[in-house]
């Protein structure tokens, strides 16, 4: 391994990409994904756009009437 001293600037990067990608995957685990990607190997589900959509609007969660918004919540978390 050369010192710092020795390397070139692309030798530096490379070092310290290595370097940080070593500590992410202690950090948060390995997410090797492929060249493909994550979801190439799936199935298509068949489903058109337009069933996508309903699907979500079905499923989507909408708080009742009255409920304090998501920045009310925050802030009382943080005056707490």
């Amino acid at each position: 391994m050369a010192t710092i001293r020795n390397m070139t600037l692309e030798q530096l990067r490379q070092m310290i990409d290595q370097r940080i990608d070593e500590r992410l995957a202690v950090m948060l685990g390995r997410f090797d994904v492929g060249e493909e990607g994550p979801f190439e190997d799936q199935e298509p589900d068949g489903r058109s756009w337009e069933q996508v959509k309903q699907d979500i609007e079905r499923d989507r969660w909408t708080p009742p009437p009255g409920a304090k918004s998501s920045l009310e919540l925050l802030r009382e978390d943080r005056d707490a």
